[in-house]
């Protein structure tokens, strides 16, 4: 979208249904996903990370709340936060890549199952990702980040028309840089070089001279599958393969990926390692284990791929027997804004990224139900293909009709909410009760996405600030100690035990 920002949309109007007529709707209809499990209804909570692990990748107290509080509203799923699957520092964001990490998984597990009341099937979502460092600050960057080439020595030889440069020591070179002008920096380095200094230093799965890049098609399959089952052995009752956004997987995905080892190029090369990865997958969990895939339905980038690729890809997933698929849009580092020194290029800020989260602001379309034409597509072939598989869409859905809408047009089969469910968890489960009336609506502003970009904790407006009387010395704090971590508790007016546990 060429210009994001030119509209201020109200929320849809929504009215909501009595007990009895959300009893017959579509969305809290049951539905199968893979071959023995069955979700009670088709409400989705998708993945969101929330920034409450330990530096070290181990589940926490704040974790557990966090999803209890998200399992007392009795989604039919649950997805839990992109958790990576090696063993490497990648700050507080869950990780699943030894076996040390299970016990807390496993405490995650029974957290939900109680909460839930046994109701919500919890999946976690398992991704790669490849490096990506902080803009650093340009003395540092001159000082010891850029390499002193022969190539770099050359062209400041030809810029500055003095030859003595080719031969220069790497001090002098560092020296000069340090203080050259900015057509001198443009001219002499490289376009990644400059993309290093500029938005800090960043690989791709295209950069062949890396071995570690290199060895990705031959690691991967393994990692995630050890990952997979790690997760089985926690009690989740599937895995989300994260083939989605700025990460490895979708990386690999992308028409943007110039891999020239099979890996990269043509439509089947492209597709042949996240195959690689499901097939591995599939063979350590079984098959009577969920394993879904999140994938883009566009990336909106240029030159990357868009819902042709996606409809295609989503038939060979299918064809390789994925139990659901769940698609995104854009979330692209590509087009990403220039983030301020010492922080990391945010995949969530150019037009990628909006598409990804779209707010009240926006073009004459409006954000809500703003990507659900994506998954209708690529289902629509999927069900021409001969394939049953379910497919989760997402992206500012904000009301009952919209959803149920969405269900009886045949666009999706599971609607899934993250931010209209941060803004009230018990939304699902208000509807489902008929106390519709009695939601608190997501403003889709993106507060909660601002908070994500600075890895602060995650919270939203609606209820950060707001504490009830006498509650504020129980009430846990984010870090900062101005807000409050969760929203308040909520049980239906007058109903005590209401819900009976599922069976």
């Amino acid at each position: 979208m060429t210009s994001p920002h030119r509209v201020r949309h109200p929320l849809p109007l929504a009215s909501w249904p009595t007990r009895e007529a959300a009893g017959r709707a579509r969305w809290f209809s049951p539905i199968r996903i893979g071959r023995q499990l069955t979700a009670a209804e088709r409400t989705w909570v998708p993945a969101m990370v929330p920034w409450r692990a330990t530096d070290d990748g181990f589940v926490t107290s704040e974790v557990l709340e966090w999803y209890a509080r998200f399992a007392e509203g009795q989604p039919g799923v649950l997805v839990v936060e992109a958790t990576g699957i090696r063993d490497i520092a990648s700050g507080p964001l869950l990780r699943i890549g030894d076996d040390r990490f299970i016990p807390g998984l496993r405490a995650l597990v029974e957290t939900v199952r109680e909460r839930s009341r046994g109701r919500t099937r919890l999946f976690i979502q398992i991704l790669d990702f490849v490096t990506v460092r902080r803009r650093p600050e340009p003395e540092r960057f001159f000082a010891r980040y850029l390499e002193i080439t022969d190539s770099l020595r050359g062209q400041l030889a030809l810029w500055l028309d003095d030859p003595r440069w080719r031969e220069a020591p790497e001090t002098d070179v560092r020296e000069f840089l340090a203080a050259a002008d900015r057509v001198t920096i443009e001219t002499v380095l490289t376009d990644r070089e400059l993309e290093a200094l500029d938005y800090g230093y960043r690989e791709r799965v295209w950069d062949m001279h890396l071995p570690h890049i290199r060895e990705l098609p031959r690691v991967l399959p393994g990692f995630f599958a050890e990952a997979a089952g790690r997760a089985r052995a926690a009690g989740f009752d599937g895995v989300e393969l994260h083939y989605a956004h700025a990460y490895t997987m979708a990386s690999f995905l992308s028409r943007l990926n110039s891999r020239a080892d099979g890996y990269g190029g043509s439509r089947e090369n492209r597709v042949r390692l996240p195959l690689e990865a499901l097939e591995a997958v599939r063979a350590r969990v079984g098959d009577d284990y969920v394993v879904g895939i999140r994938y883009l339905g566009d990336e909106v980038v240029d030159g990357g791929s868009d819902l042709d690729d996606a409809i295609w890809f989503g038939v060979r997933f299918a064809a390789a027997g994925v139990d659901y698929l769940s698609v995104s849009k854009g979330g692209r580092f590509e087009d990403a804004k220039q983030p301020k020194i010492g922080e990391a290029v945010y995949p969530y800020t150019g037009a990628s990224g909006y598409e990804c989260m779209p707010t009240v602001l926006s073009d004459h379309r409006g954000p809500f139900g703003r990507n659900v034409p994506l998954a209708a597509a690529i289902r629509h072939a999927i069900r021409d293909a001969g394939f049953q598989t379910p497919l989760v869409t997402s992206g500012g859905i904000a009301t009952f009709e919209q959803a149920e809408g969405i269900l009886e047009r045949g666009e999706a089969d599971c609607v899934a909410a993250a931010r209209q469910t941060l803004a009230d968890p018990d939304w699902f489960r208000k509807i489902r009760l008929g106390y519709g009336d009695l939601v608190r609506r997501c403003e889709f502003t993106n507060y909660c996405e601002g908070l994500d970009q600075r890895h602060k904790q995650v919270t939203c407006k609606l209820w950060d600030r707001k504490f009830d009387s006498g509650d504020h010395p129980s009430v846990r704090l984010a870090s900062d100690g101005r807000r409050r971590l969760g929203p308040p508790s909520w049980s239906p007016p007058g109903e005590a035990g209401a819900d009976a546990r599922a069976g």
